[in-house]
């Protein structure tokens, strides 16, 4: 039974802005909810939206609001503490917010692989039935350089080379795609790497035809979320259109909607981010449709922290994600031992795919360091009183 759930909010800065066609991000600042059992387990959780609207509806004080006021009272009056009997609670009467739930979800995972002694990756594919990967090949994603210069993308791409990455991927714009896809195609030319590009969701067709033709000439692996979230027949009728694989992101939302990507016929090529999904066990029905419709899978992130991490490198080990994955080493993005758990990477781009929960993975100094408290709900006593 779950006596206790704390809610922080976790501050992180990164070591240099993060750019894409929406928008700057200059810290990671997300949620996480700790769950606390009566025989002493823990489980993690992560809600990461930005504080902005540029990637998602949701945001930060939005998910914060629904997690303090809604869903977290709701779980503590339910009394149940498993994430497939959780389900309903922390989806009725709540459309959308799937940040906000997915921390949630994902801390009550953490919670039973806590009590199991097993960690989220083997927890995850048991219920699947597959058997996971022991490490996850990890590619890097570039921003757009904040001084729009093609000597500092390509600086930025020989170094993810040098460090050893397996997939190289830039962000694009109108305006900023075909220059800059050539220049560091050019600087990738011997390394055998392959390159993908992401839009989130920047171009609009046949205004931006040009473009979309242009990147298709490129060689590229695939082309990333090109259209807006909600264009799932024009994502359909683009993958036709053009030679290059087409993959979705912000349009993949939930399982609903890759139903209907399948059912278009459309892109087979998917971005599952956990926490935009709502959380490990929507992955699970996404997992099962991709299988049956033949979509190829890679774990996106936006980035978390190395909690919130935890769930994508879980989701990454599955057979069914093929490409490498956005979850990169924690000092790219924080500097080195400034995550809350520190995420490291092989010389030649693998990283190993934890065997333990995540409490035994957190870094309690720096977690104190870098979060504040906001909330602590407790369950009813027997008399009543909280």
């Amino acid at each position: 039974m779950i006596e206790r759930i704390e809610l922080y909010e976790l501050t992180l800065p990164l070591v240099e802005p993060f750019i894409i066609s929406g928008g700057t991000m200059t810290h990671r600042r997300s949620l996480v909810v700790v769950l606390h059992d009566d025989e002493g387990h823990r489980g993690y959780g992560e809600s990461p939206p930005f504080e902005l609207p540029f990637y998602s509806e949701e945001t930060l004080a939005g998910a914060r609001y629904l997690l303090e006021q809604v869903l977290i009272p709701r779980l503590m009056s339910a009394g149940i503490d498993s994430a497939r009997a959780a389900e309903d609670v922390l989806s009725q009467g709540v459309r959308g917010n799937r940040f906000a739930r997915a921390a949630l979800d994902t801390a009550l995972w953490d919670l039973e692989a806590a009590r199991q002694g097993t960690g989220l990756a083997g927890l995850l594919a048991e219920r699947l039935r597959v058997e996971p990967a022991r490490s996850i090949a990890c590619g890097v994603a570039l921003g757009i350089p904040q001084d729009r210069s093609l000597d500092t993308l390509r600086r930025w791409v020989s170094e993810a080379l040098a460090r050893g990455y397996r997939r190289v991927k830039i962000k694009v714009a109108p305006g900023w795609d075909s220059v800059p896809v050539a220049a560091v195609k050019q600087a990738m030319a011997a390394s055998g790497i392959p390159l993908t590009v992401d839009a989130n969701g920047a171009y609009e067709w046949p205004e931006h035809e040009a473009n979309l033709r242009s990147l298709d000439q490129a060689g590229l692996l695939y082309i990333e979320q090109p259209l807006a979230p909600d264009e799932l027949v024009g994502h359909a009728r683009l993958a036709r259109e053009l030679r290059t694989p087409i993959c979705l992101d912000e349009t993949l939302h939930d399982a609903r909607a890759a139903q209907q990507i399948a059912d278009l016929a459309g892109p087979r090529v998917w971005n599952i981010k956990v926490h935009r999904v709502g959380g490990l066990t929507e992955v699970c029905r996404l997992y099962q449709l991709a299988y049956e419709f033949g979509a190829e899978l890679w774990a996106g992130t936006m980035p978390e922290s190395g909690i919130g991490s935890q769930a994508a490198i879980a989701a990454a080990a599955l057979p069914g994600f093929v490409y490498p994955s956005d979850v990169e080493p924690s000092a790219r993005w924080f500097g080195k031992g400034a995550d809350v758990i520190e995420l490291t990477m092989t010389p030649d781009g693998h990283m190993s795919v934890p065997r333990s929960s995540i409490d035994r993975l957190v870094n309690m100094e720096r977690f104190r360091a870098t979060s504040r408290l906001i909330r602590v709900s407790r369950a009813e006593s027997k008399s009543g009183q909280h």
